[in-house]
């Protein structure tokens, strides 16, 4: 059973910044026709879109595991959760980050959330995730933790 469950879908920036595809494009394809230039731009545009949308990983929580990405950790081997934000979230993924760490980290999302991984033959020591909603994802994670 899915307790929770979040998309981290790029920001609205992102896509703004993808329509530079469209001048560029455009640049190069409206010299040979103006309807090929015109197709080309909103057919690549329309590509980014997707890629964007295909390559958002997903964090989800069930009774027997956390799903962070391509990766599977089970709900009793998460150790201690700790949420952070703004400044204390950028050392995180800096400064503080162990090379050893799982990441799904997206640069338009701030806060994160890291979750210590408790397996001893896991060589991860935690993982890093990017979170809309910190509060509520822990919230969740412990929530599985206690029922299992």
């Amino acid at each position: 059973m899915t307790i929770y469950r979040e998309k981290l879908n790029p920001s609205v920036w992102l896509y703004v910044i993808a329509l530079l595809v469209i001048p560029a494009s455009l640049l190069v394809f409206l010299p040979i026709n103006v309807w090929v230039g015109v197709a080309v731009a909103v057919v690549l545009y329309a590509g980014c879109v997707v890629l964007l949308l295909l390559a958002s990983p997903v964090l989800e929580v069930t009774d027997g595991e956390f799903i962070a990405g391509r990766a599977r950790l089970p709900i009793a081997f998460v150790g201690v959760i700790e949420g952070f934000r703004a400044s204390e979230a950028t050392l995180e993924r800096g400064q503080r980050l162990d090379a050893r760490a799982w990441l799904v980290i997206r640069g338009w999302i701030d806060p994160v959330l890291k979750v210590e991984v408790t397996d001893p033959k896991d060589p991860v020591p935690y993982w890093l995730v990017s979170t809309r909603r910190p509060d509520e994802l822990k919230s969740a994670l412990e929530k599985a933790k206690a029922g299992a």
